[in-house]
């Protein structure tokens, strides 16, 4: 998995978008056994401690799960999957609209840019 980290905001809130973005795109699927907390903080750059952090709060959410025995998985629960994909595609909707009325446009601006943008990568994909 590529890790994107910065200093602009917490890391362990950065790990947990990361970890969600690869449960909804499909990186890790539903019941896929995760890492270990070393593997990924080492494969992130991270202190373990704010990774342990990261994913306690993902179980916490019951995204994901641990077995005592045999380490962190994924939820197999493929509707909270999806309802947590529709939540986030929604989000970077309502963040793009805010960018573009940043930048001037009003609701019936963005939708004929968008119209007129899906047609033409439709024509030339």
């Amino acid at each position: 998995m590529q890790w994107d980290i910065n200093s602009e905001r917490p890391v362990y809130i950065q790990l947990i978008e990361q970890i969600q973005a690869g449960i909804i795109s499909g990186y890790f699927k539903p019941g896929d056994k995760l890492p270990s907390v070393r593997d990924l903080a080492s494969e992130a750059a991270v202190n373990p401690n704010t990774m342990q952090k990261a994913l306690t709060e993902l179980e916490r959410t019951e995204l994901i799960y641990t077995n005592r025995t045999s380490g962190k998985y994924i939820t197999s629960d493929e509707l909270m999957i999806k309802k947590l994909k529709s939540q986030s595609a929604k989000q970077q909707i309502l963040d793009f609209l805010e960018r573009m009325k940043q930048l001037g446009f009003d609701t019936k601006d963005i939708l004929t840019l968008i119209t007129e943008t899906v047609k033409d990568t439709e024509k030339n994909p």
